[in-house]
């Protein structure tokens, strides 16, 4: 079942439960998972000692275990598994403190998996978690650099707390401040070479990162693709 005919859940999944996907989805969802060939890597049955829990920070601050993870994948547990695809796995840091793990379970690492078939599958919870980093998405792909400062606006990231509005007011300021020239600018981090853009997008391309993207934000990626086949024409790369 390809991943568009998951619309008609979206809405329902989101309002009525998770109750509302079909068994069937589920399953092939979590199948997805467990035949990911780094599954078996990251899992080798849980002693539900804690000490993942011990050290996860999400878990001080969110309704939130590593513990649970690694428990619900060791019994296959589709439902479970699936309600956590839903909610559980997007309060993860993806810190990997839970390598800490006596018996070698990786919680993180499966939570990676996931996430990616979360993202690829475009379901509700992939784009809603995903949706505050549109902005991130494009600046990475578009100009090579990560978070730029001119992207430190309060309506952009509320969760960075009420001094990203003082930064953002004063932001020449506080670049000025800084002694090498490249970091004067307040547009990008670092100049990337137009043939470097070029042979990420063609990376992204083969990899299927641009078709995650798609999933997660269609207009974002139009953007992108329209931007990079400029470049391509270009440098006369042919895809």
């Amino acid at each position: 079942m390809p991943a568009a005919t998951l619309d008609p859940y979206r809405k329902r999944d989101s309002v009525a439960g998770h109750g509302e996907f079909p068994l069937e989805v589920k399953q092939r969802l979590i199948g997805m998972v467990m035949e990911d060939p780094r599954f078996p890597e990251y899992l080798y049955g849980c002693y539900e000692c804690g000490i993942c829990v011990a050290a996860c920070p999400s878990a001080r601050f969110y309704d939130f275990s590593p513990r649970r993870i690694a428990q619900a994948a060791s019994r296959r547990d589709v439902e479970l598994m699936f309600q956590q695809m839903q909610e559980d796995i997007w309060e993860c840091s993806q810190c990997f403190s839970c390598l800490r793990c006596p018996r070698g379970n990786n919680p993180g690492g499966i939570i990676t998996v996931m996430r990616e078939v979360a993202v690829k599958e475009g379901l509700h919870s992939a784009r809603e978690a995903l949706a505050g980093y549109s902005r991130i998405i494009y600046k990475i792909m578009s100009t090579g650099t990560q978070v730029s400062p001119d992207m430190l606006q309060p309506d952009a990231f509320p969760d960075w707390g009420p001094e990203v509005k003082d930064v953002s007011e004063n932001l020449d300021l506080w670049r000025r401040m800084l002694p090498p020239e490249t970091l004067h600018t307040t547009t990008t981090g670092w100049k990337v070479a137009d043939r470097t853009l070029v042979e990420l997008y063609v990376i992204w391309l083969e990899t299927g990162a641009l078709d995650m993207i798609a999933q997660v934000d269609r207009g974002i990626h139009m953007i992108l693709e329209e931007l990079m086949e400029e470049r391509l024409e270009e440098e006369g790369i042919e895809v």
